[in-house]
């Protein structure tokens, strides 16, 4: 969670010929997959991917990562760009100590899908990632369906251990050898 403090500022009102305060509150975000599909359902398009964002977008889903329930709208106005920064830093920041590393010159695997909501509560669903989940820091859950897929690649490889086991391959490679013989076949 992020929490922005705006201060609060004295200023005189030349119409009214008197002094006003404005500011004064704090404001609690969440960049999570809750977010997300708050602004999916608003504008109708995939929020993760590439192409530039409007600014009524941009404020769309800064508004849609709003949890407290003190906002509304018209106090972005007194939003300045340190603490728009603020936002930006907290969206990018991995939230999370686990690093994967992807296998230099390994092969990509076609176009990338595009990611919505629905397919990130499909792999929240396919793992068993409790819903509890949506609300975590988005970069954090896809951190976890990360760990889930590869973990999941490597039981399915290795006889449920977890861990890749060399001398299992080299039995399923001989086994299917002797069946290409048995049967005449070339795979």
């Amino acid at each position: 969670m992020l929490t922005i403090t705006i201060g609060e500022d004295e200023f005189y009102d030349e119409e009214a010929e008197e002094f006003k305060t404005s500011g004064g509150f704090t404001v609690d975000f969440e960049h999570s997959l809750v977010s997300l599909s708050k602004w999916e359902s608003k504008y109708q398009k995939p929020f993760l991917v590439a192409d530039d964002k409007t600014a009524e977008e941009t404020y769309g889903y800064i508004e849609a990562m709003v949890i407290s329930n003190n906002f509304s709208s018209d106090m972005f106005e007194l939003f300045q760009p340190h603490h728009f920064a603020a936002i930006n830093r907290y969206i990018e920041s991995p939230q999370s100590a686990t690093t994967i590393y992807h296998a230099p010159g390994a092969p990509s695997r076609g176009r990338p899908e595009v990611i919505t909501g629905e397919l990130i509560y499909y792999w929240m669903v396919a793992f068993t990632i409790p819903l509890e989940c949506e609300n975590w820091h988005l970069n954090r859950l896809f951190s976890l369906i990360q760990i889930c897929s590869i973990k999941n690649a490597n039981e399915n490889n290795s006889g449920n251990t977890g861990v890749l086991n060399p001398d299992a391959a080299a039995q399923q490679r001989e086994l299917n050898e002797q069946r290409k013989r048995e049967w005449g076949t070339t795979g």
